[in-house]
């Protein structure tokens, strides 16, 4: 057994609203920058869908992931290391502009300077790569709110699995909502496909990370990437993809997108490994067999084996501690109720996800029957208006066994506290039918419903010995340069974000230090909204359109 640590992301399906909050905020804080205008390190999906960018799922087309040989060995999709080295110059396999998008932005100075004329004068868009007129044809959520409608069925790579299951009259369509991140993979095949050695995975956390230095712009991360998260820096020619925020976590401050997120679904936390089952777990025969190999790599936190072997290996008790206290760990093997994105992909994804099952309720009802009673929610599991096929080829692949007890434990957990709130008789049978106490459940409600901060977010304060001295570091993570996040050019740590300068507050977050500097949503706690807006002026606050105008102008200016 070789233990590690990997810092983990579970996304709570049932609460995402599509309101793009956390991909602006990771767009401001990341992707901001001219060569990655068209980068989103984390968009959300509307599914069915094509996703972004188009049909990334189509591993026939783009070659991502691995496969196995007929020996049983498992090999990149894109093919041997020679084949790879042929095309080194000229990959084919490669996303297109069109399949992302052409970023664009709007000719306002046109309103601004336009002569007087007869009619209102208008901002055309205009490419941010050329500077021309553009067409707007295609977008990163283009799908935005689409999903099932007859536009998409036959393009979404999933969906065109499962279509026979798909009624597609209108009344009977349904979608829901994807956020998607890089997934850290402990089986990372963008690191395999990298002929430079520029992508590594850092041994102490497990974020996948690109060293720019290294990076010699070969693309073949990008087409070794099955969920397509790594992007090309056209005016850098570097590759640049999702770093899991690691300034905020390497001080226990969560990622900017599960900061921000409104319906606060994301849970972080650290799980432990076995680094030398990882690849037997990802070589098995079936597709099918994937998923439980992969919980066959997790180990027990609490297990004196394991804690002694962490000990041994050098993992601080503080890492100890908040893997024991992880909400990834308890979703993932002890509930069961969250599953890994497409792991046929043989890539052993981090970010995990717990299905949606809040249109089945919503159906239930609509029918004038009780939607939140144990026997109706289990005799409509495989009538849900989402296919449990669908799902199942998305987190599963197609095994839809795992699928329909995480839906059941949901929708038990749901007929359980129904009757608790309602001062009914409670029936141990509702939580023994899906083989989990009735504590079991009510800690389960607690953590998907009703968490504190503290318990979605178990992030220990230090990512290595020297995490509690960053303040002292001379290197740091520079957003405003061409070279990309934390990569070429290089500010100090403590003048960039004062992350470590003050005692963090109750919930573990370090505070900024001068209140009266410009916020940077690395550091920003997600409480406070000092910085964040325009000071009032003495003489008191204005009330006419140009006040309001400057304010949010003095906010934007602030944020960036």
């Amino acid at each position: 057994m070789r233990l590690m640590a990997q810092l983990a992301m579970v996304m709570n399906l049932d609460k995402c609203i599509g309101c793009h909050t956390c991909s602006v905020t990771c767009k401001q804080a990341w992707t901001n920058r001219s060569g990655v205008e068209y980068a989103w390190f984390n968009n959300v999906e509307t599914r069915p869908g094509q996703g972004y960018p188009r049909q990334y799922q189509d591993q026939q087309r783009w070659k991502g992931g691995w496969t196995l040989t007929k020996r049983g060995r498992l090999t990149l999709r894109s093919g041997s290391r020679f084949k790879r080295l042929l095309n080194i110059f000229a990959n084919p396999d490669l996303p297109e502009v069109a399949d992302y998008y052409e970023p664009w932005t709007y000719d306002y100075d046109n309103l601004l300077s336009a002569p007087q004329m007869d009619t209102t004068p208008v901002a055309r868009p205009v490419s941010l790569i050329t500077g021309e007129d553009t067409a707007i044809t295609w977008g990163a959520n283009w799908d935005d709110d689409l999903g099932g409608g007859p536009e998409q069925i036959g393009r979404d790579p999933v969906l065109a699995k499962v279509s026979d299951k798909v009624k597609l009259e209108f009344q009977q369509t349904f979608m829901f909502y994807l956020p998607r991140i890089c997934e850290h993979c402990l089986n990372p095949s963008c690191a395999a496909s990298c002929p430079s050695g520029a992508i590594y995975k850092r041994t102490e956390d497990g974020i996948v990370l690109v060293d720019q230095d290294k990076c010699r712009g070969w693309r073949q991360c990008v087409t070794g990437c099955p969920y397509k998260k790594i992007y090309f820096n056209h005016k850098t020619g570097k590759a640049e993809k999702c770093t899991f925020c690691y300034p905020r976590v390497e001080v226990g401050i969560p990622t900017v997108c599960a900061e921000t997120c409104v319906g606060r679904l994301r849970y972080i936390g650290v799980v432990f490994y076995d680094a030398d089952a990882v690849l037997a777990a990802a070589s098995v025969r079936d597709d099918k067999d994937l998923y439980p190999a992969q919980l066959g790599v997790f180990l027990n936190p609490h297990d004196p084996r394991v804690v002694a072997e962490a000990e041994r290996v050098g993992i601080s008790q503080e890492w100890i501690d908040a893997a024991q206290a992880s909400p990834i760990y308890k979703l993932i093997v002890d509930y069961q109720v969250a599953l890994p994105l497409h792991p046929e992909y043989r890539t052993m994804p981090m970010v995990w996800y717990i299905p949606p099952l809040s249109p089945m309720v919503d159906a239930l009802a609509g029918t004038g029957h009780d939607g939140e009673d144990a026997g109706n929610l289990f005799g409509a599991i495989d009538a849900l208006r989402i296919p449990v096929e669908y799902l199942a080829e998305l987190f599963t692949a197609g095994d839809i066994g795992p699928v329909r007890a995480s839906l059941q434990r949901l929708a038990a957990m749901r007929a359980h506290m129904r009757r608790v709130n309602l001062g009914e008789p409670v029936d141990p049978e509702i939580a023994e039918s899906v083989r989990l106490s009735t504590d079991e459940i009510e800690a389960m409600y607690r953590l998907l419903a009703i968490a504190k901060y503290e318990h979605r977010y178990v992030i220990p304060s230090a990512a290595g010995s020297d995490a509690h001295r960053l303040d002292a570091l001379a290197t740091g993570c520079s957003l405003e340069s061409d070279g990309g996040p934390g990569m070429t050019a290089f500010d100090v740590m403590d003048d960039k974000f004062h992350l470590t300068q003050q005692p963090a507050d109750g919930n573990g977050a370090a505070a900024p230090v001068d209140k009266e500097r410009r916020i940077n949503l690395l550091n920003w706690d997600g409480k406070s909204t000092n910085g964040l807006f325009a000071a009032v002026p003495a003489h008191g606050p204005q009330t006419n359109g140009a006040a309001h105008t400057n304010g949010a102008t003095s906010a934007v200016e602030h944020i960036r």
